[in-house]
C-alpha cells in the first residue's frame, strides 16, 4: 500500500529548515511512502539542496513532489482569517490534497487553531461525530497513554466525551495493536459520585457502551499508565498538558543545575552519564510528537510548533501509521455500533468551529 502524506512545509517556528529534512528522513524509512511538500517552491528547493549536500537521497527525492502555495498562515493568525483569506496557504492546500484524495494525510506544525478550524471546514467530521478532538500519546511507566481532548473543545457534553472515548480507543487499537484498550474518564476522584453533572453522565454512557471502561481516573493515574486512554474535555486536557510540559522542563532544569553545582557534582555527572542519557531518551518529548485531530474525514496530525527534524519525523510516522492501520474505518464502525444501540443521539450541527483559544502550539 502506497501512503502519500501532504506536508505544510512552511508551518511552525522553523518551516522548511525542519520539515524538508524530516520529510527526507521519513521517505528513507520505507519505499512505499510519498510526500507532497506544500509551500514556496524557491525556499523548499533551497532546503532540499542543503539537506542533500553530501547525502545520497536519490530515491527519496524521486518520491517527494513540491506543490507551490504562495501564502503562509501565521502562528498567531486568527482562525477565521486563515479560513477566509488564506485559501492558497500551504496549510489549506495541504488539507485540500487530503480532501481530493491525492494524499491520505496532512501534517502541519502551524497554528493549531487555524489547522483545526481549516481541517474541519474543508474535510468535515465523520458521520456520528459532532466535534473533532485533539489526541496525543503521553509517556507512562509502562508505555504510552492516549489522552484527549487536549484543547479543541473548551466545553463538552456527555455524548461528546463518549465520542472522544471511541476515537481515542480506536486510535490506540490502530497504532498500538491493542484490541480492547482500557478507557478512563478523568475526574477529581475515582468514586462514581465525584465530578460535575457532565462527567457523571458521561460515566454512565461509557458504562453502557461496548468500550472497556475502567471508570474514573485521577491526574496521578495518567502517568502511572492505569488505562490506555484518558478522556476529558478540552479545557481540562489542555491545562493538564501544559502543566505536564512545564513540570518536565523544570525537572530537567533542576537536574542540570545540580550537576553543574561544583566540581564534585560535575565529576558525578561524568560518572553517571550513561544513566543521564537513558533518562533523557526515556523522557524525550520528541519521541511523542504528533497529535491526531480525530473525528475528521481524513487524517490530520499536528506537530508541535517548535519541533526539530526528529520531532517532525515522528509526527510523519504517526500520520502514516494512522493511515496504514485504517483508523477512520475503525472509528466509523464503532460509532455506527453505538448508534444502533441508541447510545448516541442524532448528530448536532456541524457549522460551529470548536473553541480553540487555548490550543497548544
Amino acid at each position: 500500500m502506497q501512503t502519500t502524506i501532504a506536508i505544510d512545509a512552511m508551518g511552525g517556528d522553523h518551516g522548511p529548515s525542519v520539515t524538508i529534512p524530516a520529510a527526507l528522513n521519513f521517505l528513507a524509512k520505507a519505499t512505499d511512502r510519498r510526500v507532497i511538500a506544500v509551500g514556496k517552491r524557491d525556499v523548499i528547493d533551497l532546503e532540499l539542496k542543503r539537506a542533500s549536500d553530501g547525502h545520497a537521497f536519490g530515491s527519496e527525492l524521486a518520491r517527494l513532489r513540491i506543490l507551490e502555495a504562495p501564502d503562509v498562515v501565521g502562528m498567531d493568525e486568527d482562525i477565521r482569517s486563515a479560513i477566509r483569506n488564506k485559501k492558497n496557504s500551504s496549510m489549506r492546500v495541504a488539507i485540500d490534497l487530503v480532501k481530493s484524495g491525492e494524499a491520505q494525510a496532512c501534517v502541519s506544525a502551524g497554528n493549531t487553531g487555524a489547522l483545526m478550524g481549516t481541517a474541519k471546514f474543508v474535510l468535515k467530521t465523520l458521520p456520528g461525530i459532532d466535534r473533532p478532538a485533539i489526541c496525543a500519546a503521553l509517556p507512562t511507566r509502562h508505555g504510552v497513554v492516549y489522552a484527549l481532548d487536549l484543547g479543541a473543545n473548551a466545553a463538552s457534553t456527555p455524548q461528546h466525551l463518549l465520542q472522544f472515548a471511541i476515537m481515542g480507543a480506536m486510535l490506540c487499537t490502530a497504532v498500538e495493536g491493542k484490541q480492547n484498550p482500557s478507557v478512563g474518564l478523568l475526574n477529581i476522584g475515582s468514586e462514581d459520585i465525584k465530578g460535575n453533572d457532565s462527567v457523571k453522565a458521561a460515566g454512565e454512557l461509557l458504562k453502557a457502551s461496548h468500550l472497556n471502561f475502567y471508570g474514573n481516573v485521577e491526574g496521578t493515574d495518567i502517568y502511572k499508565g492505569t488505562t490506555d486512554v484518558v478522556v476529558c474535555d478540552g479545557f481540562v486536557g489542555n491545562v493538564m498538558l501544559k502543566t505536564s510540559e512545564g513540570m518536565a522542563k523544570m525537572m530537567g532544569d533542576f537536574l542540570k543545575a545540580e550537576y553543574e553545582n561544583g566540581i564534585y557534582s560535575k565529576l558525578a555527572a561524568v560518572i553517571s552519564l550513561p544513566v543521564i542519557k537513558r533518562f533523557r531518551h526515556r523522557m524525550d518529548h520528541r519521541r511523542y510528537n504528533g497529535a491526531a485531530l480525530l473525528g475528521l474525514k481524513g487524517v490530520v496530525v499536528k506537530s508541535h510548533g517548535s519541533a526539530d527534524m526528529i520531532s517532525f519525523s515522528h509526527a510523519l510516522d504517526r500520520a502514516a501509521s494512522e493511515v496504514e492501520h485504517g483508523l477512520l474505518g475503525l472509528i466509523s464502525t464503532e460509532i455506527e455500533r453505538l448508534h444502533a444501540d441508541g447510545l448516541l443521539a442524532p448528530q448536532a450541527s456541524n457549522n460551529m468551529i470548536a473553541s480553540t483559544a487555548g490550543l497548544q502550539r
